[in-house]
């Protein structure tokens, strides 16, 4: 069965495509440059939103943290991914994290700007809405993987949706290098569990491991 791993994607990286050079430089030219050192928080849960991210570089992780202070992640961002505008919009306090597992160049607009830009740009509230509706589907056929789908084959497709978040050049061998702590949690596993699986998709020539990144 092939798999659409676009089902599995979110599109905020293509937001601002339908939006000429001038308007673009407009939005970049409010934008101030940070820098996430690896393992430091962008947002963090019920903290209170003061602008919108884009990832110039590295890559983050969102999750929310349990009772037994376990993480759920739920998705991984990549370079060109804008992130935090959700609870933005809807004047409300984070739901989840959002933590650099790379060291990450990252764009921030505030929330005045923002909202300026939401007044001069009429269409990105709609591209925005957009996004988000699409976001709703990807959280979905997740959950539904989490829910449903054996072990093995949460971990034969995470592997596939981590490969495209982690391609460099198309048609190109390409390295997942994600701790097996924060594999484990996307696939909904102990450590365990997901060392052995690994080894058995190495066994069977699936993988190839490098140290800890997996081909």
């Amino acid at each position: 069965m092939k798999i659409d791993i676009k089902k599995f994607a979110f599109q905020s990286d293509k937001i601002f495509d339908v939006f000429s050079i001038e308007e673009k430089r407009l939005i970049w030219d409010k934008a101030e440059r940070f820098v996430f050192k690896k393992g430091k928080l962008i947002f963090y849960e019920e903290g209170i939103p003061t602008g919108v991210f884009f990832i110039e570089s590295g890559k983050a992780k969102i999750f929310k943290t349990g009772l037994d202070t376990k993480e759920q992640i739920f998705y991984f961002y990549k370079q060109g991914d804008m992130l935090g505008y959700h609870a933005l919009l809807c004047n409300e306090k984070y739901e989840n994290s959002c933590q650099a597992i790379e060291d990450c160049k990252v764009l921030f607009i505030s929330k005045t700007d923002f909202d300026d830009l939401l007044t001069k740009l009429p269409k990105l509230k709609m591209q925005l809405i957009q996004n988000m509706a699409h976001e709703f589907g990807v959280l979905v056929n997740i959950i539904t993987i989490i829910a449903q789908k054996p072990l093995r084959e949460r971990l034969a497709l995470y592997l596939l949706i981590l490969e495209e978040r982690y391609q460099k050049e198309p048609n190109q061998p390409t390295q997942i290098n994600l701790s097996r702590e924060d594999l484990a949690n996307i696939i909904g596993t102990s450590r365990e569990s997901l060392g052995r699986l690994l080894r058995e998709f190495k066994d069977e020539e699936l993988i190839h491991i490098e140290k800890r990144a997996i081909e």
